[in-house]
């Protein structure tokens, strides 16, 4: 098989050029958004919301309206009881958090159990990326591009926000009302990615990219263009494992992520441990090159 039989070979079926964007698309939004989760130090909130869309998601299927809606409506009620249990409890924030989206998710296990459907809603939990239709392709671009958008118009208000929500505040920016947006585009978000890697993923897709960027520099322009074109690159990535070694899409995808992390963890110039520890080295030698001229 040559190169070129190789790499056109898997996108010769429909099916994989539908998971190939859906998968881009996700993997881009996601890593975009993740940028600002990691700054902020949201990474537990993103993981609460993208599970307590789960029951969202399933009424929404339900009811027969788009999964948007219920998702954004149990992303915000997720947030909601979140604050309500650590402002009228002794419960500290990440015990609430824990008990709002565990109880949430398993509300959506629930549901899935006893809903009766022609499809397998399973698919929901664990993604079927191989099985998307056309409609799930226009959705994922349509919702996409709208949170991809206002994520970029709205990016230096977002960063502003995340650094300093005092100077925000002064300058006539509503940094809870901000917040509050970008909460709701998480819950979208997680719509995207439920698509391609299914709810117990996504929260991987939400904080591996930026997590990855983060580590590579110290720009948060940098980083907003790193997270998406790394995430972009593993989604292939993991599209390709996936195809040639007969194996589960979503988590090969997710894997690629994970396995680009390690990599930039142990090699990133600057912050990578084998960085770190070699410039730990030179600082002790040149320590004890210097105490040694000073005892001659």
């Amino acid at each position: 098989m040559s190169i070129f039989e190789f790499l056109l070979e898997p996108f010769g079926f429909v099916f994989m050029q539908r998971a190939l964007a859906v998968t881009v698309v996700a993997s881009v939004v996601c890593a975009v958004l993740s940028c600002w989760l990691v700054l902020i130090g949201w990474s537990l909130m993103g993981d609460a919301v993208s599970h307590a869309v789960l029951p969202g998601v399933v009424l929404a299927y339900i009811v027969g309206i788009p999964f948007a809606v219920g998702a954004v409506l149990f992303g915000f009620l997720a947030v909601g009881l979140i604050g309500a249990v650590r402002d009228t409890s002794r419960v500290k924030e990440d015990a609430a958090i824990g008990i709002v989206f565990t109880t949430l998710f398993a509300l959506g296990l629930v549901l899935i159990s006893v809903t009766p459907s022609q499809t397998d809603l399973s698919h929901i939990i664990f993604g079927n990326l191989l099985g998307l239709s056309d409609p799930d392709l226009v959705q994922v671009l349509v919702l996409g591009a709208f949170t991809l958008g206002i994520l970029l118009l709205k990016r230096r208000d977002f960063t502003l926000v995340a650094f300093d929500p005092t100077h925000a505040h002064a300058i006539g920016l509503n940094p809870r009302l901000l917040g509050a947006v970008l909460l709701g585009l998480l819950a979208l978000t997680s719509v995207v990615a439920l698509q391609a890697v299914g709810v117990v993923l996504v929260v991987a897709m939400l904080i591996i990219p930026g997590a990855t960027a983060y580590l590579l520099t110290d720009r948060f322009g940098m980083m907003l263009l790193l997270a998406p074109a790394i995430s972009a690159a593993c989604a292939v990535a993991g599209l390709y494992a996936s195809y040639y070694l007969d194996a589960a899409s979503g988590g090969m995808v997710v894997l690629a992520q994970g396995s680009a992390f390690a990599v930039v963890y142990l090699l990133s110039p600057r912050h990578g441990l084998v960085a770190r520890h070699l410039a730990r080295t030179r600082r002790t030698w040149a320590a004890a090159g210097t105490a040694l001229q000073t005892t001659q």
